[in-house]
């Protein structure tokens, strides 16, 4: 090659890379009034940008952006997109407009966005206003405008099923699973294969049961237990294993990337995995031989673990029991396989009476359920408290997740530590503590901050002192409010709320993605050869990013059934508790069916002019001096459910 032909290609290398270093990576937010603002990746600030420089952006996309001006000073930039790096959404719900020769998609969206063309031959049915679900499947730059398919009709009689899927949709989470991974999951073998049976631990002979909810389908653990001395007990924590089915490379596992996580909706779960794999070929079924990841602790009656094994097995589960069943045969002490759940209660208790004692936090957990009719419309509301059978699999599962974790801490490769999608919790932010400590003290609790074991020991302390007490809720909703969010990350930090030094996700791969990881980097380490991989930050944050979309989802959602719920009873009074307070009213819980709505400021005027104590989490009445406080019961009456918004509005009411 000439020498001028070399400088040209340097010449051309180079400028293409200042053309690059010109563009950043950041997530579009479109504002309601069309503008967009681009928030950069870890450079902090944002591009603004204007609706004729979206390009073929749609809120929330990850995009790139070349910034345009720069205001010198106040910094505020102005950029055009250049590129859609990856789409948040590619589902979205509205309505058909349909003329003879054309079709239009509308969709039901608070943000601007591009009406969808759609073909004739891709309207599967739907007539003209039509409420349908549609998939984006086509929109290069130069297009003006974008092709759609309908994927699915929504009957207008069954407005909440329309809700659901829009509000899956818009958190990212596909309704549907592609044509070549639903495929892909049909071609796999339904009966295990025999030279791969040779190769594993075979447990099939030994006792294995599963504790699940009394609706699950996707039984993704089991344990297994015998006695093999006179205080030595061998308990297996058997893990579907979902790693030898999805594999690098494959549809199968772009997609479970790409979702990262199920959803659980009240009435619904969006997978992560095909129910073929997640329902069937992975899931730990009754009387079915299973292909298991597992973790083997050798251990006394004290639930210490003298030694553990961990490695790919093939296992039997022999009895599937629902949580309520268990329950049943712990208060009782009799029932089936009775001496077997009962060791493993106590074993149970005595690792969890370990773990708070090295400084683990113990707030309690309820779980509201709605009873549904056949339409899905709540008629009634389960409130659940974690009770002995789920502290069993609990303190189990958490027994596998550390040492797992514990163990690939150890690991090097090239002199590096091995990377893991660690699950870690930072301790609490100093500035959300302090005014909780002054709150507490008023309800006569004391906080020693020297070190975060002390802090940790001062929220035991304060939990086990409101047990019962009025305060109780409003305690235990605030001291959550000062913990930092679990996260995925290479980055091992710890578990400040279990109190873990490590600690990862390991026990349940059909829901999580960080799981399936964890189990290809232990497969590497098992077979001697350990496998660092290059992409474990990035795809930690990925699947803490899908984590918290799919929470905020799953609230939504129960939101939706609340708002439902109350919709049939406007007009009723109901007891509530104070939940939260602000400048503009006070939030309330209502005691029976835990369904929370806003009593605003502009209703208590009638009785009052109140003021906002922040410190106090109070409002307080200026001529009366009546306060309501955050924990405070109340008597409500419901007077709005809007479904739309998913907003309850109560009033206060004075009782006599």
């Amino acid at each position: 090659m000439s020498k001028h032909k070399q400088k040209s290609k340097q010449k051309q290398k180079q400028q293409k890379r200042a053309a690059t270093s010109h563009l950043s990576k950041g997530v579009l937010e479109v504002t309601r009034s069309g503008m967009g603002y681009v928030i950069l990746a870890g450079e902090g600030g944002d591009v603004m940008v204007k609706p004729n420089d979206f390009g073929n952006a749609l809120d929330g996309d990850t995009v790139r952006v070349k910034v345009i001006k720069e205001n010198p000073n106040s910094g505020k930039k102005e950029g055009k997109i250049t590129e859609v790096v990856s789409r948040k959404q590619t589902e979205f719900v509205g309505h058909i407009q349909r003329s003879q020769h054309h079709a239009f998609f509308v969709p039901d969206s608070t943000k601007p966005m591009p009406h969808l063309y759609i073909p004739l031959k891709d309207l599967a049915g739907a007539e003209d206003g039509s409420r349908v679900v549609v998939q984006l499947v086509q929109w290069e730059k130069e297009d003006r405008k974008p092709v759609g398919k309908v994927v699915g009709l929504l009957s207008p009689e069954n407005e909440n099923d329309a809700a659901m899927k829009e509000l899956l949709a818009q958190a990212g989470f596909p309704l549907s699973f592609p044509e070549e991974v639903e495929e892909a999951a049909a071609r796999l073998p339904e009966v295990l294969d025999p030279q791969e049976i040779s190769r594993r631990r075979d447990m099939r002979s030994v006792l294995t049961i599963t504790i699940d909810p009394a609706d699950a389908k996707d039984f993704d653990d089991a344990l297994s237990f015998q006695q093999t001395g006179e205080d030595e007990f061998e308990v297996g924590v058997h893990i579907a294993d979902v790693s030898h089915y999805v594999e690098p490379g494959t549809p199968l596992n772009e997609e479970a990337y790409k979702r990262a996580t199920s959803v659980y909706l009240p009435d619904r779960v969006n997978p992560m995995l095909p129910e073929k794999i997640s329902n069937e070929l992975c899931s730990l079924r009754p009387h079915e031989d299973k292909f298991t990841f597992s973790a083997v602790f050798k251990m006394n009656a004290k639930g210490d673990v003298l030694s553990h094994w961990l490695g790919r097995t093939v296992i039997h589960s022999d009895h599937r029991y629902a949580y309520e069943e268990v329950q049943v045969i712990l208060d009782a002490g009799e029932g089936l396989h009775a001496d077997v759940l009962l060791a493993l209660h106590k074993m149970a208790q005595k690792i969890r009476k370990k773990r708070f004692q090295a400084g683990a936090i113990n707030f309690s957990s309820q779980e509201v359920r709605f009873q549904l009719d056949e339409n899905a419309k709540p008629i009634g509301v389960v409130v659940k408290e974690s009770k002995e059978s789920h502290q069993l699999i609990e303190e189990f599962m958490l027994l596998a997740n550390r040492t797992v974790a514990k163990d690939l801490s150890k690991i090097q490769v090239q002199g590096k530590p091995l990377p893991l999608p660690y699950r870690v919790h930072d301790r609490p932010d100093p500035e959300k503590l302090e005014p909780f400590m002054v709150f507490a003290r008023k309800h006569g609790h004391h906080f020693d901050v020297s070190d975060p074991r002390a802090i940790a020991k001062s929220f035991n302390d304060m939990l086990a002192n409101v047990k019962g007490k009025p305060e109780q809720h409003v305690l235990e909703q605030l001291g959550i409010r000062t913990m930092a969010k679990a996260v995925y990350t290479a980055e091992n930090i710890g578990h400040y709320g279990l109190a873990f030094e490590h600690y990862c996700h390991f026990t349940s791969p059909i829901r999580r993605y960080p799981d399936v990881m964890v189990h290809r980097t232990l497969a590497t380490v098992l077979a001697g050869h350990p496998v660092a991989n290059k992409k474990t930050e990035e795809q930690s944050k990925h699947c803490s990013e899908r984590e918290r979309a799919a929470m905020e989802c799953e609230r939504a959602g129960n939101k939706y059934k609340q708002v439902e719920f109350l919709k049939a009873h406007i007009g009723e009074t109901f007891a509530g508790v104070i939940s939260g307070v602000a400048a503009f009213g006070f939030w309330v819980e209502t005691v029976d069916h835990k369904c929370e709505g806003l009593v605003s400021m502009v209703s208590l005027s009638d009785f009052d002019d109140f003021r906002h104590v922040e410190g106090d989490y109070s409002l307080v009445g200026r001529r009366s001096g009546r306060k309501f406080r955050m924990g405070d019961k109340v008597t409500i009456k419901v007077v709005a459910a809007n479904l739309e918004k998913r907003q309850l509005d109560f009033e206060w009411v004075l009782q006599p």
